[in-house]
């Protein structure tokens, strides 16, 4: 059976900040992975090298540039979440305060891939709240999975 987690985090910046924190490539490396091929278009690849250790790989199925994301999403070497087999969708939402970041990943395989991913996710939005305020994340531990 199928899990989806949900999750949010509001970031002191404007939404076209965090939109490019998520889909420019040199951008990206500063709160999630070490290496990263993004093409935020329709059919673009979504590729990136997560704590220089674990290679995330999936291909964008929705770009709407300052508002919305969707990629699918799995991992290189995994076959419980292959490549593409899963489904993120990232809406940027504007507020008074920044940007309320809603995250909602669907289609993982199980519940322990669900809580894997949501610890994931919640690791990840930090660094990318830190560094969208104008900070810096520091290099990243990698992540066990």
């Amino acid at each position: 059976m199928a899990a989806t987690l949900y999750t949010e985090v509001e970031v002191s910046a404007p939404q076209a900040t965090v939109f490019a924190l998520l889909t420019d490539p040199d951008k990206i490396l500063r709160w999630i992975g070490t290496e990263a091929t993004i093409e935020a278009k329709p059919g673009g690849i979504y590729l990136v090298n997560v704590g220089g250790k674990h290679v995330a790989r999936g291909e964008f199925t929705e770009v709407i540039p300052v508002h919305r994301l969707a990629y699918s999403f799995g991992w290189d070497d995994n076959d419980t979440v292959p490549p593409g087999s899963s489904l993120v969708e990232i809406d940027l939402v504007a507020k008074d305060s920044g940007t309320l970041v809603r995250l909602t990943h669907s289609r993982l395989p199980n519940e322990k891939e669900c809580v894997s991913h949501q610890k994931g996710w919640n690791h990840y939005l930090g660094r990318l709240k830190l560094v969208a305020a104008g900070g810096e994340a520091g290099p990243d531990r990698p992540m066990e999975m």
